[in-house]
């Protein structure tokens, strides 16, 4: 079979497009429901209860999709305002970013059935959360951790350079109008319908959605902008860019993962070859997949969401094994402020990942 690389490209690049439309919808929707209850949030979070309820309540923080809650919850800890039981609790039942992936579920999948994945992920991870971190309480494990003292780099940007004014103009609002343009259709597909009528025009405009996304991402990154200082700011344009920021994250990863996936399945290893291996070696796709998932950030969490949604026969034992493994960006403010404390999470994660997905596959998930 010949294979055509410029057709190739473009197909991930509107998948990815596509996926983007849900992910849009539900990143920003939900950024705008939590500045609306911003202020509960905090009066919420400032008076923890007894240390036992900690894991509870750092469960139940957790399954809040995205990774604000990681964040908030890194916070409270370096703070002394929560227990380490409490943030084992939520980086364990915490899908970050992943969860946007399933809950955009794109009109190659089974919407109904991402759903489910969703639920039954959730389950998993609050219920884990909760006995991982009341066990953490119990034995009194890290109750003396203490914050690392580490220099203040504040990040340099650059002040009106063409990066900067593509970040927070030109891109953020395209970046807006193009998810606006494709929320109808998005909304649609829930129900499995479609716009004919603008078939066409949804097609590359996923594709230019995908392709600004990437753009975006990498501008920040080159610019070198705090990516979490928005959760600081109390001004709904600030809470819109780091949704925006999210949205790009998001959508780059996917047709990353998307990309490699199918140039591997599709090209190097055959889609026949390929099924006989994940209906073989689940145990392997489990290891596999917590190993992604450990991996600091959203990253690894949106590759496997989206290798579940594109791959069939993709065990949701392994999805539940990233899930438990990933941290979120949470991750990131918690190495600042003490790089133990990071490596001991990232290292319970990924051993309760592994004995919470064999006991899922064991449960016929």
């Amino acid at each position: 079979m010949e294979f055509k690389l410029w057709p190739f490209i473009l197909d991930n690049l509107e998948a990815a497009g596509v996926i983007g439309g849900y992910v849009s919808l539900s990143i920003i929707g939900f950024a705008l429901v939590s500045f609306a209850m911003r202020n509960r949030l905090n009066k919420a979070t400032s008076h923890i209860g007894p240390k036992w309820t900690h894991p509870i309540i750092g469960s139940l923080l957790g399954i809040i999709p995205g990774c604000g809650a990681t964040i908030i919850v890194a916070s409270l800890f370096k703070n002394n305002k929560i227990s380490f039981g409490g943030l084992l609790a939520t980086f364990t039942s915490t899908l970050g970013e992943g969860s946007f992936v399933l809950l955009g579920a794109s009109n190659e999948a089974d919407v109904a059935g991402n759903l489910k994945a969703y639920f039954i992920i959730t389950v998993f991870g609050l219920i884990a959360g909760i006995i991982f971190g009341l066990i953490s309480d119990f034995y009194g494990f890290r109750i003396n951790s203490k914050t690392e003292i580490q220099q203040n780099l504040k990040p340099k940007i650059q002040q009106n350079s063409k990066l900067e004014i593509f970040t927070e103009r030109i891109g953020f609002y395209s970046i807006i109008l193009m998810a606006i343009f494709l929320a109808p259709g998005s909304i649609m597909a829930f129900w499995g319908g479609e716009i004919e009528s603008i078939a066409e025009l949804t097609y590359w405009i996923s594709i230019i959605l995908t392709i600004t996304c990437v753009c975006f991402y990498f501008s920040k990154k080159i610019l070198n902008t705090n990516h979490n200082e928005c959760l600081n700011e109390n001004n709904l344009k600030s809470k819109t860019l780091h949704a925006i920021i999210d949205v790009s994250m998001v959508i780059t990863y996917v047709f990353i993962g998307l990309f490699i996936a199918n140039f591997i399945i599709d090209i190097v290893i055959g889609p026949e070859t390929f099924d006989s291996w994940m209906t073989s070696s689940s145990y392997i796709v489990i290891l596999l997949a917590a190993l992604i998932g450990a991996i600091p950030g959203c990253g690894g969490m949106i590759a496997v969401a989206v290798a579940y949604i594109t791959i069939s026969n993709f065990p949701i034992a392994a999805l539940i094994a990233a899930a438990i493994a990933t941290s979120g960006d949470g991750i990131f403010p918690l190495i600042a402020a003490n790089k133990k404390d990071g490596l001991i999470l990232t290292g319970i994660g990924f051993t309760g990942a592994l004995v919470v997905g064999y006991i899922a596959i064991i449960l016929g998930f």
